[in-house]
C-alpha cells in the first residue's frame, strides 16, 4: 500500500495520499489549496490516478484545495451529508464506505468539533479529522460545533475502537505525526474527564482565538462546487423536469455515473446504463463501450450523478474525446428526486 502523510506548516494541516498499488488509484484527505501544486507532483511521480479528494469536515483555517484537485484531475470530491459546501460530487453517511481500487474506508459521523465531522476508518487506523487529536480534541466553539456531541463521538465510537487503532488526525502543532487510540485514551489530557458535564465544562474555558483564515476559509470552502451554468449556455444540459419527460424516449441514452451503494441507497433510473464515473474516460475512447454503444445507436448520451459535478465533467471529457451530442442532467438525481420523478429501488 502506498500511505503519504504531507503537511502544511501554515495551517498545521495533515493531509493523506493512500493507494493499493503503484500505477493504481489514489484518493487524498485533508487538501490543502496552496500545496495543490505538491501534490499533483507526487501523483505524477508514483504514477497514481486520483479518484477522489475527501475533507473530513469544512474547514476553518485552511482553503481546501478539493476544488483545484478537481479541476486539475477530474477526481470527485467528497463530503459528508451533513456538508454546507454548496456541491460535491458524492455526500456519504454514517456507515457508508468510501472505495477506490484495492481500498476501503469505514464512514464514520463524529460531529461535535463541527456538525459535519466525520472520522475515517482503514484497518489498522482512522483518520480522525478534528475530532480526536494528539493529545487533544478539536475545538467546539464555532460551526454549529457542541462539545456534547464530540464527547459521544470520542468516547462512544473513537475510543471503542482497538487500543492499538493507530490515529492519523488532520491538524497537530507540536510536532506529533500519529498516534494511537489506546495512547489517546491514557495520556489525552482532555479525556481524563468523569463526566460528558466535566467535558463540556472543560471545553467551555479553553477561550481560544478564532483560526487566523476563519473569515476567508469558511466562506471559500463553503464555494467548492464545479460551475454547471456554462453547460446550460452550451445546451448540454437537461433539467431535471425536463429528463422525466424524456426517460424512456428511444433515442436517449441515460449513464449513471454513480458508484453501486449509491444506486442502492439512492434508487436508480429506468433502463440506465452504469457507468461508474471513474471509468468513464476509458468508455469513451475509440473502442470504449460507451462511444461504441452511442456510435451504433445515434443515441444521445445524457449522463447523471448524485448532484451534477460527475455527469458535467463527463460531458467536459466526451466533447474531449470527440463525443459532441451528449448532456447532463442538472442536479443529478437530487434534482430528479425534487422534481417528482420515478426511481426504482
Amino acid at each position: 500500500m502506498i500511505f503519504r502523510q504531507l503537511f502544511d506548516s501554515v495551517s498545521g494541516t495533515y493531509s493523506y495520499v493512500l493507494a493499493s498499488r503503484p500505477g493504481g488509484e489514489a484518493l487524498i484527505l485533508d487538501p490543502v489549496l496552496e500545496k495543490v501544486d505538491r501534490y499533483c507532483q507526487l501523483l505524477r511521480e508514483l504514477d497514481l490516478k486520483l479518484v477522489k479528494a475527501v475533507d473530513t469536515h469544512l474547514h476553518a483555517d485552511h482553503v481546501t484545495g478539493l476544488g483545484e484537485l478537481r479541476d486539475r484531475t477530474h477526481c470527485m470530491t467528497v463530503m459528508g451529508d451533513q456538508t454546507k459546501a454548496d456541491v460535491v460530487a458524492m455526500r456519504v453517511a454514517d456507515g457508508d464506505k468510501v472505495t477506490i481500487e484495492g481500498l476501503s474506508l469505514d464512514v464514520m459521523y463524529t460531529p461535535g468539533h463541527t456538525d459535519d465531522s466525520y472520522s475515517y476508518l482503514m484497518g489498522d487506523r482512522v483518520f480522525t479529522g478534528d475530532t480526536l487529536l494528539i493529545r487533544g480534541t478539536g475545538r467546539t466553539d464555532f460551526q454549529n460545533g457542541s462539545s456534547r456531541a464530540q464527547y459521544d463521538s470520542i468516547f462512544n465510537r473513537l475510543l471503542k475502537l482497538p487500543d492499538e487503532t493507530m490515529v492519523f488526525p488532520a491538524h497537530d502543532y507540536k510536532g506529533d505525526t500519529v498516534s494511537t487510540i489506546g495512547e489517546e485514551r491514557r495520556y489525552n489530557p482532555r479525556l481524563q474527564v468523569r463526566s460528558v458535564d466535566e467535558y463540556i465544562e472543560l471545553m467551555a474555558n479553553l477561550k481560544l482565538p478564532n483560526p487566523k483564515m476563519m473569515d476567508v476559509a469558511v466562506p471559500a470552502n463553503m464555494h467548492v462546487g464545479l460551475h454547471q451554468e456554462q453547460l446550460e449556455k452550451e445546451g448540454r444540459a437537461v433539467s431535471a423536469v425536463e429528463a422525466i419527460r424524456i426517460l424512456g424516449r428511444p433515442d436517449i441514452l441515460l449513464v449513471d455515473l454513480r458508484e453501486t451503494n449509491e444506486r442502492l441507497k439512492h434508487g436508480m433510473l429506468e433502463g440506465a446504463l452504469h457507468t461508474p464515473y471513474p471509468s468513464v474516460e476509458d468508455s469513451l475512447k475509440p473502442g470504449g463501450m460507451l462511444r461504441e454503444v452511442a456510435a451504433a445507436t445515434g443515441r444521445r448520451v445524457v449522463f447523471f450523478c448524485a448532484f451534477g459535478e460527475r455527469s458535467a465533467m463527463a460531458v467536459a471529457a466526451a466533447k474531449e474525446a470527440g463525443l459532441s451530442n451528449t448532456a447532463h442532467i442538472a442536479g443529478g438525481i437530487d434534482a430528479w428526486k425534487k422534481a417528482g420523478g420515478p426511481v426504482m429501488h
